[in-house]
């Protein structure tokens, strides 16, 4: 099903959400929600629970058919997911559905090491470089209350109008 994006300010979207543990059929709806909901806009790469009004630690990221990602690893199920390490630093341009007028000027790592759970119940590692990362990080953002306004230098140097 398609939900609703929130967008900014809904103060929802400042808030951390909680830990899931296993996931069960609720958890899997919500999946299937937010992937429904991702594909109903445009060259979207990602969406997080409490983009939806849910505040799990869940997110959806899928940078198949990105030019900037040739070999993406596919639909990616963050759950509970942890950053374990990272590397680099680069400033990259991000939009957000939350924020769907404006772009920013966001620094990220170039690489880095997440430990999620998947819809099964399964712990992984899930390594990304680059633009895919910026995603995975992106969207982990989200689920601790955080939105790209929060991480740009300058808000008069760093936010720009969205092009259509």
């Amino acid at each position: 099903m398609i939900r609703e994006v929130l967008r900014y300010p809904d103060r929802r979207l400042k808030l951390p959400a909680a830990p899931v543990g296993a996931p069960g059929p609720a958890i899997r709806r919500l999946a299937e929600d937010l992937l429904d909901t991702a594909r109903s806009f445009p060259r979207t790469v990602g969406i997080a629970a409490p983009q939806v009004g849910e505040l799990w630690r869940v997110a959806y990221v899928d940078c198949t058919g990105h030019p900037k990602v040739p070999a993406a690893q596919g639909p990616l199920w963050l759950v509970d997911p942890v950053l374990i390490a990272s590397d680099g630093d680069e400033i990259g341009r991000e939009g957000c559905l939350s924020l769907p007028d404006i772009t920013a000027n966001v620094r990220r790592p170039t690489r880095i090491a997440v430990e999620a759970t998947d819809l099964e119940g399964a712990r992984r590692r899930i390594d990304a470089a680059g633009f895919e990362a910026r995603v995975i990080l992106h969207e982990m953002d989200h689920l601790d209350g955080v939105l790209i306004l929060d991480r740009v230098a300058s808000l008069a140097l760093d936010v720009f109008p969205r092009r259509r």
